[in-house]
């Protein structure tokens, strides 16, 4: 990884979830170029530079990704950018209120890298990005991705 922040794509239907996940970011330390996506359209459209909102968007080096969206589901936003040659490369985290087994194993099935169950607590939500974060940002080594 070059010296530059580490960009991350959060795609969260939930805008109080998405806003803590960035305080969580914040309250860690964690320098991090954050980018946002409401559903798996809009992340398609953002990764693929699709219109004119998106043509200079970065590509970014991880995906932190919701399961339960409406429209395109993360499931199906996963199976998506895995079958697509520019795309797969990038690490997809599952951050999801969901802990079913089903789902978990769909998953990693698909090619995520990751799976953390959203805890509710806000310092419980701060620990385990905190615990994410020395594992990705510090430990890892991830692709560069060009912007």
């Amino acid at each position: 990884m070059k010296d530059r922040q580490l960009r991350l794509l959060i795609v969260e239907d939930e805008p109080g979830d998405a806003r803590l996940m960035q305080l969580a970011m914040q309250k860690n330390d964690y320098a991090v170029e954050l980018h946002g996506a409401r559903d798996g359209f809009e992340a398609l459209r953002f990764l693929r530079r699709e219109g004119e909102l998106f043509s200079r968007s970065p590509r970014p080096d991880m995906i932190l990704l919701d399961l339960k969206m409406p429209g395109l589901s993360g499931l199906e936003f996963l199976a998506q950018i895995k079958q697509d040659g520019l795309l797969r490369a990038i690490p997809v985290v599952i951050i999801t209120t969901s802990a079913l087994d089903a789902d978990v194993a769909a998953a990693y099935a698909l090619g995520a890298a990751g799976y953390i169950p959203k805890p509710t607590d806000i310092n419980e939500f701060v620990t385990a990005i905190r615990k994410f974060g020395e594992y990705w940002f510090k430990l890892v080594r991830l692709p560069d991705n060009p912007a």
